[in-house]
């Protein structure tokens, strides 16, 4: 049977009504720590659920009832006999919290009892010390018969009413030393039967008193012997300990059925394996992972006067390419503006209502005596929620080709976001911008961490950043320039080359899950810059980043010092938010990672749209769509639209929507345009394919602005 860990994990956190850190580990008992609130869980891999919801309630009692108190002091008696007073209070106590737990566990003991967990079969229950027949009689009693005398029988009603963990351990220690006694008498009467018996056999001998009186001095003989032989053998201190401490422990009694339910319990565990890591996110210090709007654009500047000049402008080609790309995006961007503001108009019309104002309407007095409602009214529509919009820009490698198509349709977004005056970040993840530097000496110099490194936390490299490329709040004329500045740099970077004019621009890898780990600190801090109440975030990707690394203490392999280091991931490694409370397992394929880390991300911020865009070939849509939709159904369907479309949405991924867009079907690459010696025919393809595109374009933008307005 498949344990759903984290199903599980909130069972505990529920029942213990509060947000306690449990881990499922790979150790053999549970346990609770009092002080950190962290509830340890064993993987009982091989309990079925009724056994399993048993042993969670059973600990989550434990940490919500035990005392976190050193009774060893007060009272000195096998913690054991505690243990069972414990366990009977406990679970009372979380029967009486939760009248469905008795049910729970009810069937949980059933299933021990039937397979024998307390190894009670082989020997008749009323044949245990009053401490087994203790345990099993408010474990397993309704399945067992075990009788009590009238002494014992005030005991278990002690045990039974105990409330407080101060009667606890006045029961445990009337247990204990009826116990104590009762192995004593036990040894008591083993001892006077082993006299009688020599005695009886001594009585048998006495005919042959010579001959035992040769054989016993023999047998002196012997003993001295060994004795002078021992005499050279004395025992070392440790010897004397051990001996001593066995003794000691002979004399104790024990509680058979306790230690066989924990060993077999033991056994329900998979020690096998990799151990299992629980990772958190780090503190990213956002003042060092962000490159600023200004610093980036101003070191742009400055590398463009130097190698361009008015006399011979080197960029002449590239931007009068951006002022036809402008000319022609304004259909589309006006489109997404009346869709915008219809959405909004709609929305806010629903809202509305109609209040009385309590002054009478002078021109309904002649009506008073059939109609009673003689007041103004006032319509009245609540002011729609502040927007903003944080965009996302992949600036790997792999983008080279479709970097300048991905740039297009952002602009369009911008420009949207001009017109309707929604506040708007631009940030491009990158590892290529922090390069290491040098000083006048020679020296390098190493970019600054992102946090601290703390085991447990995931590891953000030190070369990753966002570049603020663009940002609301600017002139108009900056904002073109700063918008310039980046066409130029994509357009030197297009057909496999990764290399931009100005080299900290330059592609790199795919950052994208540090960046998503990022978006933690990134959006709550432009919330409250912008002073909005709903953010879209934006994604324009080409793909999935790699799996994180966490911080792990390892030892160095020529001193054996500990160092913390970044470590890869086990398979047993799940992610933990403190603030939700949810954990996750980490997959390991990269996809999976990626859209765990995006659920993680809307499950912080409920009131926030995450919107993936993707520019792709064909043949990346039939992967994609295998990967979300497999050979069923829907995958069928999705491939239709496409192929009728050049365009998809996907709504099962890590995103609130995902859209699929052709890199060979993009509105600007359709414009209808014809040969002044064109055919009818040809007129007629030409209009049917700007149509066509037009069509597929407005599909987007609509289901975009449905999620934004």
């Amino acid at each position: 049977m498949t344990i759903n860990y984290e199903i599980k994990s909130q069972l505990a956190k529920l029942l213990a009504t509060e947000d306690l850190i449990v881990e499922n580990k790979k150790v053999e008992t549970a346990c609770f720590n009092v002080e950190t609130r962290v509830l340890t869980l064993p993987m009982w891999e091989k309990a079925s659920n009724h056994v399993y919801d048993l042993l969670v309630a059973h600990e989550v009692g434990h940490a919500l009832f035990t005392p976190n108190i050193d009774w060893t002091e007060k009272l000195k008696i096998n913690p054991m006999f505690v243990n069972i007073v414990e366990d009977v209070r406990i679970e009372k106590m979380m029967k009486r919290k939760y009248g469905g737990l008795s049910k729970t566990f009810y069937r949980g003991y059933e299933e021990l009892n039937n397979d024998d967990f307390f190894s009670i079969k082989e020997k008749g229950v009323n044949e245990y010390g009053l401490a087994d027949k203790v345990n099993l009689y408010f474990k397993i009693g309704n399945f067992v018969n075990i009788n009590f005398s009238s002494k014992e029988i005030d005991i278990v009603k002690e045990i039974a009413n105990a409330e407080t963990f101060d009667e606890v351990l006045i029961a445990a220690e009337k247990l204990y030393k009826y116990c104590k006694d009762e192995l004593e008498e036990q040894k008591n009467q083993s001892n006077s039967n082993s006299v009688e018996s020599q005695n009886s056999s001594s009585g048998e001998l006495d005919g042959n008193s010579e001959q035992s009186s040769e054989e016993g001095d023999d047998n002196q003989e012997d003993f001295d012997q060994t004795d002078e032989e021992s005499d050279g053998q004395e025992m070392t201190l440790d010897e004397m300990l051990d001996e001593a401490q066995q003794r000691e422990l002979a004399n104790e009694p024990k509680v058979e059925t306790m230690d066989s339910l924990d060993k077999k319990l033991k056994d329900l565990n998979d020690l096998m394996g990799e151990e299992t890591q629980y990772i958190e996110s780090p503190d990213i210090d956002l003042n060092n992972f962000i490159i600023s709007n200004e610093v980036i654009h101003d070191q742009i500047n400055d590398y463009f006067n130097v190698i361009n000049d008015d006399q011979n402008n080197i960029f002449e080609f590239t931007d009068s390419k951006y002022k036809e790309f402008k000319k022609s995006a304004q259909k589309e961007v006006n489109y997404l503006v009346k869709e915008f503001e219809c959405k909004k108009s709609a929305d806010a019309y629903a809202r509305s209502f109609t209040s009385r104002t309590g002054i009478l309407d002078t021109s309904k007095l002649h009506t008073y005596k059939y109609n009673e409602d003689l007041f103004k009214k006032v319509s009245i529509i609540p002011d729609g929620k502040n927007h903003g919009l944080i965009f996302i820009l992949d600036w790997s490698g792999s983008m080279s080709t479709c970097l300048m198509d991905t740039i297009k349709q952002l602009y369009n977004l911008v420009w949207f976001c001009q017109k309707v005056k929604i506040p708007f970040d631009v940030y491009a993840f990158s590892n290529a911008y922090k390069c290491v530097e040098y000083d006048d000496n020679g020296k390098s110099i190493y970019p600054k961490p992102h946090h601290k490194l703390e085991v447990g936390k995931f590891y953000v490299s030190d070369d990753v950043c966002l570049i603020n490329l663009l940002t609301s709040g600017k002139k108009n004329n900056v904002l073109e320039k700063q918008m310039l500045n980046v066409w130029r740099n994509v357009s030197a970077m297009r057909y496999y080359c990764c290399y931009s004019p100005f080299h900290r621009l330059g592609l790199g890898g795919t950052p994208l899950n540090e960046t998503l780990l990022s978006l933690h600190k990134v959006i709550p801090q432009f919330k409250d810059k912008h002073k909005i109440q709903k953010v879209q975030c934006v994604v324009l990707t080409d793909g999935e980043g790699g799996q994180l690394s966490t911080m792990k203490k390892v030892k160095k392999f020529y001193d054996g010092q500990e160092d913390i280091r970044p470590w890869r991931l086990t398979l047993n490694s799940f992610y933990r938010n403190r603030k939700t409370g949810y954990v996750y397992k980490i997959p390991s394929s990269s996809f999976e990672f990626t859209d765990m880390m995006l659920k993680d991300l809307r499950q912080t911020f409920t009131d926030t749209n995450f919107i993936g865009i993707r520019i792709l070939s064909g043949s990346d849509f039939s992967r994609i769509n295998r990967i979300y939709n497999g050979y069923d159904e829907q995958s069928v369907k999705a491939a239709n639209t496409w192929k009728k479309q050049k365009s998809a949405v996907f709504y099962n991924s890590g995103y609130n929507a995902y859209f699929m867009l052709s890199t060979n079907a993009l509105i600007n690459d359709s414009e209808f345009e014809v040969s002044k010696n064109a055919s009818k025919v040809q007129i007629k393809n030409a209009f049917q394919k700007s149509l066509k595109s037009k069509k597929m374009n407005k599909k987007i933008l609509t289901e975009f602005v449905e999620l934004v307005a």
